[in-house]
């Protein structure tokens, strides 16, 4: 089976996220407007609500209404969130993926959480995290709806354990979900580091500093990020681990100036702290 762009349906940007746009290039964004616009969708209002209420942002007094939210988060980190939370609703209801979106959300929030509590690049926010976490593999629904059969590549690539994730897709489909996530994260308007992060999220070469092909500092964060955080949540909640640690780990602990005890320290931490993991 071979692939090529022109064949999927990558989803176009929700115009939801085109009004809040809209909006917030005004001198005066109107929040009384942008709350309506958000609460006209009960599932996004909803999860807007619960989001701005997660342990990571540390707010202590509850966020009860979207207009809340928006005082509370910011223009920027309200459209970054809304963004994620319009992903899943662009995607046929789909049961196998149940699984695969649950795992992202609580990666999402991890790497939020991790991204509190590292030093990061200036400007790198643990909103910014959330978002990429949740875009990360957005690539694998889009190539999956259209294609079952992409499911057997897929268990082929998490299997291998001395090969690039994204060399397997290559080589069997002449695609990679990365590129594909990449290509509907640039067209959504995510901001370029978490576009470039999602592109070679899967690629050692490019999160090291030693190589010429070396990402922005931003994106090699929060591609260590996601990864430790993954990898994190694995071990605290007995799930099942991937083969990407094994092949990443090093260089993502690098990234984030974490050496053995750091990471058993944080993992100690995460235990305690598993219920906002797990909501």
């Amino acid at each position: 089976m071979r692939i090529e762009i022109k064949d999927i349906g990558i989803p176009p940007r929700p115009q939801i996220l085109v009004a809040i746009e809209q909006e917030m290039r005004k001198d005066a964004p109107d929040f009384i407007l942008l709350s309506k616009l958000i609460a006209s969708d009960v599932a996004l209002a909803a999860g807007l609500i619960k989001t701005a209420n997660s342990p990571f942002f540390g707010f202590n007094k509850r966020v009860r209404t979207v207009n809340e939210a928006l005082l509370v988060l910011g223009l920027k980190t309200v459209t970054r969130t809304i963004a994620g939370l319009a992903l899943q609703k662009i995607f046929p209801h789909v049961p196998s993926l149940e699984r695969f979106w649950d795992a992202s959300a609580k990666t999402a929030r991890t790497a939020a959480w991790l991204a509190g509590k590292c030093k990061l690049p200036g400007g790198l926010r643990p909103a910014d995290a959330y978002t990429f976490a949740l875009f990360r593999d957005c690539g694998i629904p889009v190539l999956l709806i259209p294609f079952p059969e992409y499911s057997k590549v897929l268990q082929a690539a998490n299997a291998a354990t001395d090969a690039c994730f994204t060399d397997i897709e290559e080589q069997q489909l002449g695609i990679n979900h990365a590129v594909v996530g990449a290509e509907l994260a640039e067209g959504w308007l995510l901001p370029p580091e978490i576009c470039a992060a999602i592109r070679h999220h899967h690629s050692l070469e490019h999160l090291v500093d030693e190589s010429g092909n070396s990402l922005p500092a931003a994106s090699r964060s929060l591609i260590a990020l996601a990864q430790t955080a993954e990898h994190l949540l694995q071990i605290a909640t007995g799930l099942s681990q991937t083969s990407e640690w094994q092949k990443l780990g090093a260089a993502c602990l690098d990234v984030l100036a974490l050496d053995e005890d750091s990471f058993a320290g944080l993992l100690d931490t995460l235990r305690q702290d598993a219920p906002f993991a797990a909501e």
